[in-house]
């Protein structure tokens, strides 16, 4: 089940900047990698508030000052090591992550270096009702909310635990 890009939003107010894993940790928080298009910036930060609030520290690299200028072989180089020295690793599943040039780059770069469980896909409903993803993202848990409140993360049959604060996976 997707998550409504509109409820995603509303939670910008809630985001926080963390520059290093480091921090998250110092503060026994869980710490987390956030791949997604830039022209999604509003759903990013939007998703950084919201597991905020759930005791996450989400890691955007766009706030990441020590990121070259324009992007470049340091720049993937940095991705790299963030996305192996981070918990988890989070694909924001949207049209624009979806035709994006980095995104399918860093999930196949997470894939390689991190076990499986630690890759959640964030499956989003856009305001004309489509989900987004490509068929690959199927082999990905997904995060979503849980019914009996907080977030989740489940295998393509719908089977999964609840994910929240500092409860490990």
């Amino acid at each position: 089940m997707a998550i409504d890009q509109s409820d995603i939003r509303s939670s910008a107010s809630y985001s926080t900047v963390r520059k290093s894993a480091s921090d998250g940790r110092r503060e026994n928080k869980r710490t987390a990698f956030l791949c997604h298009s830039h022209v999604d910036a509003d759903l990013a930060k939007g998703l950084q508030g919201y597991l905020h609030r759930k005791g996450w520290e989400v890691y955007i690299d766009w706030e990441d000052h020590t990121m070259p200028e324009r992007p470049d072989r340091r720049t993937a180089e940095k991705i790299q090591g963030k996305i192996r020295d981070l918990e988890m690793f989070f694909f924001l599943a949207t049209q624009n992550s979806m035709a994006s040039r980095w995104c399918p780059w860093e999930i196949g770069y997470a894939d390689g270096v991190k076990d499986l469980n630690r890759i959640l896909v964030i499956q989003t409903r856009d305001s004309r009702g489509v989900t987004h993803g490509n068929e690959y993202l199927q082999l990905y848990r997904h995060l979503n909310d849980t019914q009996s409140g907080g977030i989740g993360h489940f295998d393509a049959a719908g089977n999964g635990h609840r994910l929240s604060g500092n409860q490990v996976p």
